[in-house]
């Protein structure tokens, strides 16, 4: 029994000499669990450590004569109110007492033997006008336009046109603009309306339900010029 423990005190003495030997070669540093230490930052990323890491596809270059996607959503509301209140009076009640005859190049004192001449009168004037205007447009829909150019610092130009027929009703549609190419949606292939510069919008309708409620010429120049 003596004999077991003197065994066991010299493994142990070895096993602490054998630390300590290297504790002199080594020094002891805790270990750091950070994910924000410079060792970390550099060398844990989730492109080398994630099995389920994508890259981000390189965007394709757009080149002249691609096809862009432009989703018009313009909408405008428009509130204008006006009053306008006038009103004039006027009296008037003059007499002339004298005057002068003129016999040759000299001026006499006029008699005024029918009585001095006298004017009257009175005005009464009053305007009122009151005005109320309110407009609401809304326009959306989708077409597809074409680059036409690029300019030098990458801007894109694009126009587009487009025409639907059903039986005798036509919409016809056109758009033109500027756009920046990092104001496309790459993965839809799509821009709103509002990214785009100097917006052209044009659209037409023809047919039956266009005449039902078209102004004819002779309206047209009344309510232009405002005759009545």
């Amino acid at each position: 029994m003596g004999r077991n423990r003197a065994i066991v005190r010299i493994v142990a003495g070895s096993l602490l000499g054998l630390a300590t030997c290297l504790a002199a070669v080594t020094p002891a540093a805790a270990q750091d669990s950070s994910l924000f230490s410079p060792a970390r930052a550099r060398g844990l990323t989730l492109q080398n450590s994630s099995w389920t890491f994508e890259p981000k596809p390189e965007p394709r270059p757009i080149q002249v004569h691609d096809i862009i996607t432009v989703l018009v959503d313009e909408k405008s509301v428009v509130i204008s109110e006006g009053e306008l209140d006038r009103r004039k009076k006027a009296n008037i009640d003059a007499v002339l007492e004298d005057w002068v005859l003129l016999r040759g190049l000299k001026l006499f004192p006029d008699p005024q033997s029918a009585g001095d001449p006298a004017i009257k009168g009175k005005l009464d004037k009053k305007y009122r006008a009151e005005a109320e205007l309110e407009t609401r447009d809304s326009m959306i829909f989708r077409i597809a336009v074409e680059v036409v150019d690029i300019r030098p610092n990458g801007t894109l130009v694009v126009e587009g046109h487009r025409t639907i027929r059903n039986n005798d009703e036509q919409w016809d549609y056109s758009l033109s603009g500027l756009v920046r190419p990092d104001d496309i949606n790459q993965q839809t292939n799509t821009v709103q309306s509002e990214a785009v510069s100097q917006l052209r919008i044009t659209k037409r309708e023809g047919g039956i339900v266009r005449d039902g409620y078209r102004r004819g010429w002779l309206q047209t120049l009344l309510d232009k010029y405002q005759v009545f």
